[in-house]
Parts: C-alpha cells; structure tokens; sequence
C-alpha cells in the first residue's frame, strides 16, 4: 500500500508503533498499539495521541492537525508490517466514539479496492459479523490477512 504516511518507529514483535503528526497544531505523539485480546489469536488495535504524563494512549483528543488521511494512512501501514509478523491472528478494531468508528468506516470505504487485495474485511452490524459491504454502519471491524506478503 502507497500511500502518503508519516514513518514510525517498531521494535522486536512489531506490537507498538510510535510517529509524530505535524501541522498547524505542532508536532503531536502518536501511538498505534496492537494487543492480545482474551480470545485465541485476535488483537486489538488500539491508536491515539501520546499522553506523556499518563504513558497511555488517549484516543479521545481531537488533534485537528490537518493529517488525518496521512494519519489512518500511517495506521493502516501498521497493518501490513504487523500481520507480516503475525500472519496467522485477526485485528479487532472500533473506535473510541461513534464518530471515530465511522472515520475508520470512511478509510476502509475509501480505499477499499486496495485494502480488500490483500485482508478479509469483516464489519459488525447488530451484534454479527458479516463480510464488510459499503453503506452499512458498523459499530465494529476485523481485518485477516490473505496468503500474501507485503512489501511497504
């Protein structure tokens, strides 16, 4: 996926990432957070500012820094090196409000021919699971990875 993205910053099981968004707001921390969740070989992915007194994520600010595309585009990359290194897993992702799931739901839409190439994209509608489709509003995602590695 070529996309314009900020770089970041992995270590070892490719489970953290760290970037800095730029714009009329300054230079923001950022932080994408993939993490086991209680079920067998589903994570997590958690994204937000980076709270430095807290040392957590906080995925309720409103930056308004003007790089929201170049910001999902940077989280998105995350996806392609993270399921290099886990092929195997699901990534459970919702956001922290109703606006923000649907933020993520117009990323997804938008980029859409691109992303479907290479994950299974499954959406929850009403408390299922169905194979995401264009207009529904979903309250949450999950990505798979397809038998393909990627190359960023």
């Amino acid at each position: 996926m070529k996309l314009h993205r900020y770089e970041y910053l992995t270590e070892g099981n490719a489970e953290l990432y760290k970037f800095t968004s730029v714009g009329p707001n300054g230079e923001i921390k950022k932080l994408v957070v993939y993490s086991p969740m209680l079920e067998d070989d589903i994570y997590n992915l958690a994204f937000g500012d980076y709270n430095e007194t807290t040392d957590l994520i906080d995925d309720k600010v409103a930056t308004n820094n003007d790089d929201s595309q170049k910001v999902l585009a940077t989280v998105a990359s995350t996806l392609y090196v993270f399921t290099n290194k886990h092929p195997n897993i699901w990534i459970y992702a919702t956001g922290s409000t109703a606006s923000r799931t649907r933020l993520y739901r117009m990323g997804i839409n938008k980029y859409y021919d691109i992303v479907v190439n290479d994950f299974e994209i499954m959406g929850e509608y009403k408390n299922e699971w169905e194979n995401y489709m264009f207009g529904k509003d979903y309250q949450a995602f999950a990505v798979h990875r397809k038998n393909t590695k990627f190359e960023l």
